[in-house]
């Protein structure tokens, strides 16, 4: 795979190479087509932020995705199986649940350590041919026109090149600088929480078992990972979150165990902890002038429920539906075509503000005290399980297979 060269001309010039970005790579790869990624951080595991410590909960939909793609053997080798969801209220009796046996599938989903997801889309990508990787580099400035794009990449070391390519596509995450560049503002609202990530151990295991434990000062997911550990997602107050952070292990320790109770036992050996801020955005449009948003560049979700990086894959997966078929449908193939990014505007629209209003939903039910959201959980929760169907369109859209989905969704390769 070339880092450089004379022709600066692609069909497709990725910015971002993270794991949104990078997977689009790989999955436009049947079709042929030249591609550029430009990314700004070293291309080594320890280095990149979406390659991180932090876990991911695959859904159904990217499981299918990433086997019409090939790759998923070798993710799934190092994943977990969610072969059941425990919902629960702290402060209130009882429980919800959805079981995979129960919605006929081996699995809701699987959870993988995203630098070990990293390392597998990293190697993939490095032996495609029509694909450049150009790392550490960085966008830094952008001209769209009807004819073409244009981005002026700035590398570590060496000379500034001008990429054209008749598509430019943002997956530079929330704080997309490229965005910005095509004219597209973003509303966001910050929650006044930031999330603490890491991983421990349980006294007992979890067996394939994820818990989404809503409390007062906000959602504790803990996940199943491999070895027997536990991967947790906590949500706290922006406030709290400098002192959570600079606890000792054992009072930490003790502080989630509060937060979540024993169902699991006592929790101990406590991995290295890390934060981030809680932020809901969403880009006004998604496309621009022969160039498009995906991933984070294009909405930002509360880590509840874990919808985020699947949101994303779905939009990675729209893309290439809308390519493949415009390429199938005209001779003079053009993948930044206004009638393109039309479709996939019009496709990925509902599907993000459904998931933008569940996830901003529930953080907003369950995280109020007033009593009439206090009944409203209560009634939720009892529906949740008695109410005939409720837990099948909640799994549906959990596993990422409610709506019209992509081909690769549905695990139908391009090719």
């Amino acid at each position: 795979m070339s880092t450089s060269g004379q022709d600066n001309y692609y069909d497709i010039v990725i910015a971002g190479g993270g794991m949104i970005g990078t997977s689009l790579a790989l999955a436009l790869a049947p079709l042929g087509l030249r591609v550029a990624v430009v990314e700004a951080v070293a291309r080594k595991a320890s280095a990149q932020p979406s390659f991180d410590d932090r876990s991911t909960a695959l859904s159904r939909s990217t499981q299918r995705m990433f086997e019409a793609m090939g790759l998923w053997d070798e993710i799934v080798a190092a994943s977990t199986p969610i072969r059941s969801i425990h919902v629960s209220d702290q402060g209130r009796f009882g429980f919800s649940h959805i079981e995979a046996e129960e919605q006929g599938v081996e699995a809701l989903g699987y959870v993988v350590i995203n630098r070990v997801l990293g390392g597998v889309l990293q190697s993939a990508v490095r032996v495609l041919d029509e694909v450049d990787v150009m790392c550490p580099a960085r966008i830094i400035g952008v001209e769209l026109t009807a004819e073409e794009a244009k981005a002026v990449v700035e590398p570590a070391e060496g000379e500034r090149r001008t990429l054209r390519c008749k598509l430019l596509v943002a997956a530079d995450g929330a704080n997309s600088s490229v965005r910005e560049m095509m004219g597209i503002s973003v509303q966001k609202r910050e929650y006044g929480q930031r999330a603490v990530i890491g991983n421990l151990l349980s006294e007992n295991k979890l067996e394939n078992r994820a818990f989404e434990r809503f409390t007062p000062h906000g959602p504790l997911a803990v996940l199943p990972l491999a070895d027997d550990r536990a991967g947790f997602i906590w949500a706290v107050s922006e406030h709290d979150a400098e002192r959570v952070l600079a606890l000792d292990d054992e009072t930490f320790l003790r502080e989630l165990q509060d937060e979540f109770g024993y169902r699991l036992g006592a929790f101990s050996h406590a991995g290295k902890r890390a934060s981030y801020p809680l932020t809901l955005s969403k880009a006004l449009r998604l496309t621009a002038t022969r160039s498009v948003l995906i991933g984070n560049a294009a909405h930002g979700l509360h880590p509840v429920s874990a919808q985020g990086f699947n949101l994303g894959m779905r939009d990675v997966a729209a893309l290439c539906d809308c390519i493949a078929d415009s390429r199938a449908e005209s001779r003079g193939f053009d993948p930044g075509n206004e009638q393109l990014l039309e479709r996939y505007a019009r496709w990925r629209r509902s599907d993000q503000n459904k998931l933008v209003r569940f996830t901003d939903s529930l953080v907003r039910l369950f995280g109020s005290s007033r009593r009439p959201f206090r009944t409203l959980r209560n009634l939720g929760m009892l529906g949740f399980d008695l109410i005939p169907g409720v837990r099948s369109v909640f799994a549906k859209h959990t596993m990422g297979l409610a709506g019209n989905l992509p081909r690769l969704s549905r695990g139908v390769p391009l090719k």
